[in-house]
């Protein structure tokens, strides 16, 4: 049975959201068990890269100038992507139930449109308008005054920094690919992050605390390598070069809004493995951004090296979001 580019894709990028959804959920019970999010993020980020590193040489092989062409890409990657995103989140789901944490994150392709309009001055389409109205009120919705009196304010901003990261990862991933594949461009990114945040805990910028004691995972005890485990192999290294694989052969609103799926399946991780639950109220907001995000165009497809060359900057390249009916949207970090 043969079977076409787009469901290839389809079936890729599903598997990458499942994959991001495990991470919140598996590392929780280690963040509540003493770990630091920057230790939870460095170690989750090495193994992964460590994970994808053969294959990043055997898809580089007789091909490594690429990786200098794409060291832009590759340092976006590692310091926006992985160490400040993932830091920012699991920062906050340290303080906040995942599913909360998750849809703030996913405001990024909003943040962008309100970037674009600030800087462009041009309005977006009634599109995207439409949308930012449906992701501001179901935010309203998950964020409200019940769920303030029982949600951390910290744990809030730090969702939004992630949203903020992972809006700047959108710009940089947008740009041309220049021979880097996926796989090598995850590897040196997951790589690059992990040494970022090794420098930072050792000059004393965020703390690296590891607490090696037996975790609570789906109401029973064990050892704490298990959930960091899951998380570095599913929820990084299968996730990132899937997500990346997979938003190559996806258009742009159908990648989008499967990577939206990533929302979906972390509360259930969420509920399976922690037992957390959103309210009514809550669902109802999170069905509203996820309706109004996807209802947002994203960026237009980056050029290839043979294609018109892309916008030169990532102003121009956003303002593409507010006119383009198609796009390219790249996999989401999790953040997670």
């Amino acid at each position: 049975m043969k079977f076409s580019a787009k469901s290839v894709g389809l079936v890729i990028a599903v598997t990458s959201a499942v994959s991001f959804g495990t991470s919140g959920a598996f590392i929780k019970p280690l963040l509540e068990a003493g770990w630091s999010p920057a230790a939870a993020v460095t170690i989750r980020a090495l193994t992964g890269g460590v994970v994808l590193l053969p294959l990043l040489i055997i898809s580089l092989r007789g091909r490594w100038p690429a990786l200098w062409r794409g060291r832009w890409r590759v340092l976006g990657m590692g310091v926006i992507a992985v160490a400040f995103t993932q830091l920012a989140y699991f920062a906050a789901i340290s303080r906040i139930p995942v599913s909360t944490a998750l849809l703030i994150e996913y405001l990024a392709p909003l943040l962008l449109v309100l970037f674009t309009w600030a800087t462009t001055r041009r309005t977006p389409r009634p599109m995207v308008l439409l949308g930012s109205v449906l992701a501001i009120g179901g935010l309203v919705l998950v964020i409200g005054p019940g769920a303030l009196r029982a949600v951390d304010v910290w744990g809030l901003a730090l969702a939004f920094a992630a949203a903020i990261g992972c809006a700047v990862y959108f710009v940089v991933a947008a740009r041309p690919n220049d021979g880097l594949p996926p796989v090598a461009l995850a590897s040196s990114g997951l790589i690059l992050g992990s040494l970022t945040l090794a420098v930072a805990s050792a000059v004393g910028l965020v703390p690296f605390r590891t607490v090696m004691t037996d975790v609570t995972v789906v109401n029973s005890t064990a050892p704490w390598w298990l959930p960091l485990l899951v998380v570095a192999i599913v929820g990084t290294a299968i996730a990132y070069a899937t997500g990346i694989a997979g938003s190559a052969r996806l258009g742009s609103r159908l990648a989008s809004f499967v990577g939206l799926l990533e929302v979906v399946f972390a509360s259930v991780f969420a509920w399976l493995v922690l037992g957390e639950s959103l309210s009514p109220l809550q669902l109802l907001g999170g069905v509203l951004i996820l309706a109004g995000i996807a209802s947002i165009p994203s960026e237009q497809p980056a050029a290839s090296p043979s294609a018109p060359p892309a916008p030169a900057s990532p102003a121009a390249s956003v303002a593409l979001s507010a006119e383009a009916p198609a796009v390219t949207r790249a996999p989401v970090v999790a953040a997670d």
